[in-house]
């Protein structure tokens, strides 16, 4: 990333694949000492997770960070649901949007912005297969064309 003071940790690369992607949004997280330790160490897992509204809150769910083996006993549940923290206009504008059908929030990326944790969280909607074969189509067609203009340069 090049972004200062941006340190990527972990991405969802199954959500491109498996989501149209619209809205993004940056939303800290509520976590425990040992929690940051081990997404300092690199070792956070966000491909089975997703964003689910409990009252008028957001919580991370199935998103698996390592416990934190210096602590031994006394570190977190790998699999805890944790708090999002966003601005209230955010959150009442994904609140009403999830409610509609069709509907989801997925994590995309866990990073440290200064050292604070936070997570790329983007408002999208389930891909048909149809859609997912259109999407690798249009792949291999751009990657045919940037091959034909290079061996055509390359000339």
């Amino acid at each position: 990333m090049s972004e200062s003071g941006v340190k990527a940790i972990a991405t969802n690369r199954k959500a491109g694949r498996d989501f149209q992607l619209e809205d993004r949004f940056e939303a800290g997280l509520v976590l425990t000492g040992t929690e940051i330790k081990s997404i300092r160490a690199g070792r956070v897992n966000l491909s089975d997770g997703y964003v689910q509204p409990r009252g008028d809150e957001l919580w991370l769910i199935n998103v698996h960070i390592a416990p934190y083996d210096p602590a031994g006993r006394h570190s977190h549940d790998a699999h805890r649901p944790r708090k999002l923290l966003l601005h209230r206009r955010e959150l009442d504008r994904l609140l009403s949007r999830i409610r509609e059908r069709g509907y989801t929030i997925v994590p995309l990326r866990l990073y440290l912005r200064d050292g604070w944790a936070k997570v790329e969280i983007a408002l999208a909607r389930g891909k048909r297969k149809y859609d997912k074969r259109q999407t690798i189509a249009e792949r291999d067609a751009q990657r045919d064309i940037e091959r034909a203009l290079k061996e055509r340069t390359d000339r």
